[in-house]
């Protein structure tokens, strides 16, 4: 392990934060950078039908696993997790590069879900083995910095190389990169990890029912374009609730389950959860309806559009390094709370600045200020879910932030646009006026993401960055 340095600003350099770091990045840059190619992709395969099953395949494969994968890791070990799922990520790019139509590129994206699952969900547990104390919350505010900008990259990576190569050319730039990290993984991790494994049997049942319950949610909340309760709809949501319902039974149940329930009593831990579940609700809703009203309201071309969304992703990036370094002198809860303060005033100004005749730069110190909140919040809420877990169960830990961000993700898209929708209406005008209920919503959403945190996240319940709380008993 490092010393705890106090007046260090960044993470010491080490061949495991930066294998981590690009291997999260693959796995980011995958959920999107296959979409500027959709088109190409469909008269290629799909004879002009819609391809957009490229894309759905990938995310309800890897939001349905993440949680298995984070909890096998604590029993197998974070190493020969990682290994498989670079492995598994870099052979099925291999099967999608050569696909010969759109049914095998379906179940090679399922496949590489799968993957990307056991990358991602190990992130979190290797930079709290390697690390500790402050240059582990560092760490971790690094890792988090260089996803986001790896989302940020990927349409524009996609652009390039479709452009220059075709749509198998997004696929294929796996292959070097996926050889590469494995290499490095088998080198630069450690055999055995410092966290010992859990002995016993895993908890398939609950693996089951998990995977089938997250899995049909995520595919429900993935297609909003579903007619809403048709019998085909109703039965997909009736066994989503009914699986998950079960799985919960199951956990209170077996000696040694998926999830442990009992980590949810601690204040500090459940506020943490709750704050990535709004964080992923504010952003990726808000998100979703902001670019719409660039598009529609002010008429920007979609390359205005997106240009005018960097500023919240440039600033989150950034501020995650600096939400981070806070923790060095203020509490957690403190940190988390003032980002979300900042996040709802932002979206605040945004909603009261919104006209159809707005110019685009007078957005700006708003947008500026909606990321900077998200990236100083981000970090500390990682930074305590690890600290109020003992070290094996981080894995699992790491498994529920993945598992929560996505369906965040999808309820916020799905809850901020039934906002939306219920301006009803046509032209720039009904557009601004949605955009401005969703930007509303979610301003008081960040609110009593500040309440929460600051209540359940107190200085009492969570313990210093150098130590661990001891097991749930």
């Amino acid at each position: 392990m490092t010393a705890q340095n106090p007046s260090r600003r960044f993470p010491p350099f080490s061949g495991v934060l930066v294998l981590v770091m690009v291997s999260t990045g693959l796995v980011v840059v995958d959920l999107t950078i296959v979409t500027v190619g959709l088109p190409l992709l469909s008269a290629d395969l799909a004879e002009g039908a819609s391809a957009e099953s490229v894309v759905v395949t990938y995310m309800v494969a890897m939001g349905a696993l993440t949680q298995v994968v984070g909890s096998l890791s604590d029993r197998w070990g974070r190493r020969s997790l990682f290994l498989a799922g670079i492995a598994v990520f870099t052979l099925a790019s291999l099967a999608a590069t050569v696909a010969p139509d759109l049914a095998w590129l379906n179940i090679a994206r399922v496949v590489q879900g799968a993957g990307a699952a056991a990358i991602m969900v190990n992130g979190i547990p290797l930079l709290s083995d390697r690390y500790s104390g402050e240059e582990r919350n560092l760490a971790i505010g690094a890792w988090g910095s260089f996803a986001t900008a790896s989302g940020l990259l990927a349409p524009t990576l996609g652009g390039l190389l479709i452009d220059a190569f075709g749509w198998r050319a997004v696929f294929a730039i796996n292959l070097p990169l996926g050889a590469v990290a494995w290499v490095l993984a088998a080198r630069i991790l450690p055999r055995p990890v410092p966290a010992a494994p859990e002995s016993g049997r895993p908890d398939w049942a609950g693996s089951a029912l998990l995977t089938l319950g997250l899995g049909t949610a995520t595919f429900l909340m993935l297609r909003p374009d579903e007619t809403p309760w048709s019998w085909q709809h109703t039965a997909m949501l009736a066994t989503a609730c009914l699986a998950l319902a079960a799985f919960l039974a199951v956990q209170l149940q077996v000696p040694q389950p998926m999830v442990d329930l009992r980590m949810f009593t601690r204040p500090a831990f459940s506020g943490a959860m709750l704050a990535v579940l709004l964080s992923r609700v504010l952003t990726m809703g808000g998100s979703v309806y902001l670019v719409l009203y660039f598009s529609e309201g002010l008429r920007l071309s979609p390359t205005e559009a997106g240009l005018l969304m960097t500023p919240i992703f440039l600033a989150q990036i950034v501020m995650g390094m600096v939400g981070s370094k806070m923790l060095s002198r203020w509490a957690p809860g403190h940190v988390i709370g003032f980002g979300y303060a900042l996040k709802s005033a932002g979206l605040l100004a945004l909603a009261l600045l919104i006209t159809p005749g707005t110019p685009w730069w007078a957005l700006l110190v708003p947008l500026l200020a909606w990321g900077a909140g998200g990236g100083i919040a981000g970090a500390p809420v990682m930074a305590v879910a690890v600290q109020v877990a003992p070290p094996e169960r981080v894995g699992m830990v790491a498994g529920t932030v993945s598992t929560l961000a996505s369906l965040g993700a999808g309820v916020g898209t799905a809850a901020l646009g039934a906002v939306y929708t219920l301006q009803g209406g046509q032209g720039s005008q009904a557009v601004t006026e949605g955009t401005q209920a969703v930007l509303a919503s979610a301003a008081l959403l960040a609110v009593l993401a500040v309440l929460t945190t600051v209540t359940l996240i107190s200085p009492g319940r969570v313990p210093r960055p150098d130590r661990r709380e001891e097991p749930v008993s």
